[in-house]
């Protein structure tokens, strides 16, 4: 493969799962102060397909799609406002979770029960994030920030870790069969 020809590859994918991310985010339902989206279900099926580097470009590609006025957050948002806002801790942790459990699926392997641990700790790092953010934004104690910006989650983010798990190593396999997936750990690719 042609570097111009696999970089378009990268590039592509990449915003694919920006898009994706940015469709299942209006997938939401409304809590008091941050909603439960289907976001964090892109996250882990983008970190599984992508690995660690692709997945974490394509979080920042959303992120930054939102941060100049696209309404790609949750409940058609846009904005900078967002990104410093109560749910954006939330946001940035989408690029650390994504990159974190991609790099435990490179060194290790691709495989469903190691996707579904690697997209639970991927969850932990994304409420870790938002709910930091979440207790200095609003000024709540720690225990009030937990039971705003965690414990809501935890029950969900475990059957979304699972079928982000499930879908993405379906489609990261199906992809690589097509010679569609550009891979930068061949070593581990399935």
């Amino acid at each position: 493969m042609h570097e111009q020809s696999r970089k378009l590859r990268v590039m592509m994918n990449v915003a694919i799962f920006a898009a994706i991310t940015g469709i299942l985010a209006q997938i939401e339902i409304p809590l008091p102060l941050i909603p439960i989206s289907g976001q964090t279900l892109a996250v882990g099926i983008a970190a599984v397909v992508l690995g660690s580097r692709q997945g974490a470009l394509a979080m920042i590609c959303y992120a930054a799609i939102g941060a100049i006025g696209v309404p790609v957050f949750a409940g058609f948002a846009a904005g900078l406002q967002v990104l410093v806002g109560p749910s954006g801790g939330y946001v940035f942790g989408f690029i650390v979770a994504a990159f974190i459990t991609g790099f435990i699926l490179e060194k290790t392997k691709f495989t469903i029960p190691l996707a579904f641990v690697a997209n639970i700790i991927g969850m932990l790092i994304t409420l870790a994030f938002g709910t930091i953010q979440l207790k200095f934004v609003l000024d709540l104690n720690w225990n009030a920030a937990l039971v705003a910006g965690v414990y809501p989650f935890l029950v969900v983010g475990v059957i979304k870790a699972f079928l982000a798990s499930w879908a993405g190593i379906v489609v990261r396999r199906r992809l690589l069969q097509a010679n569609l997936l550009v891979v930068t750990q061949k070593k581990k690719a399935v």
